[in-house]
């Protein structure tokens, strides 16, 4: 059996891929995809944003072109199924706007920006927070940036390898200091945590005995 790793939070990745296998997100088939699916997915279930970018796919409306050259209300009946459609909707045409302002409307411009500045002008746009930049940054623009959540916060401060108290930049310091600058480990890692809250760190009555780190911590 191989040695799990000296570092906690490599170990409890090596439990969670153990236990788990590779978790393939994020689901989108391009990089424009995953960027209007950051937006789409919050405070919803994949299901849903499926919904709204099939509604969008299926009217040959998916591209950057489409989104730009459409209102907030036509853009809005598409996405209805992810709920919150109208400011969300807004929140798309906010993210569109940035990337036409700051990078010539050229989606790979953005892609191939350094990410400071990408960050930065992320986070500029109104309706998209750390969380949503950074999912953005992983998944469509391949950047070495970890996501954070309420999931991660739960799982690693139940297991007292963060403060119960931190906020997300220290939080994602925390991973950014502890793991290799690896971009596909970062895409695994924040898919495995998320399955290992809702499965088994729930919010009440958590399945502790049963959980794949119990006692990660501890060695």
């Amino acid at each position: 059996m191989q040695q799990e790793h000296t570092n906690l939070f490599l170990r409890a990745y090596e439990r969670l891929y153990s236990y788990y296998g590779s978790q393939n997100w994020w689901p989108g088939e391009t990089s424009f995809e995953v960027l209007v699916g950051a937006i789409l997915t919050q405070n919803t279930n994949w299901l849903n944003v499926e919904k709204a970018l099939a509604n969008l796919e299926n009217a040959g409306k998916l591209s950057f072109y489409s989104l730009s050259a459409m209102s907030v209300g036509e853009l809005a009946e598409y996405i209805r199924p992810a709920g919150y459609y109208s400011v969300k909707a807004k929140r798309l045409k906010n993210l569109i706007q940035m990337i036409e302002d700051k990078y010539e409307g050229e989606l790979s411009f953005f892609i191939e920006d350094n990410l400071e500045d990408s960050r930065e002008n992320l986070l500029q746009v109104k309706g998209v927070g750390p969380e949503t930049a950074d999912a953005i940054l992983l998944y469509a623009a391949k950047k070495p940036v970890f996501v954070v959540d309420t999931y991660t916060h739960r799982v690693f401060s139940r297991h007292n390898m963060v403060e119960e108290d931190t906020n997300y930049q220290s939080l994602q310091q925390e991973f950014l200091d502890n793991l290799p600058d690896d971009v596909v480990l970062f895409n695994e890692f924040h898919a495995l945590i998320v399955a290992v809250a809702k499965e088994f760190c729930k919010k009440t009555n958590p399945l502790c005995i049963k959980c794949p780190l119990q006692g990660v911590e501890n060695r």
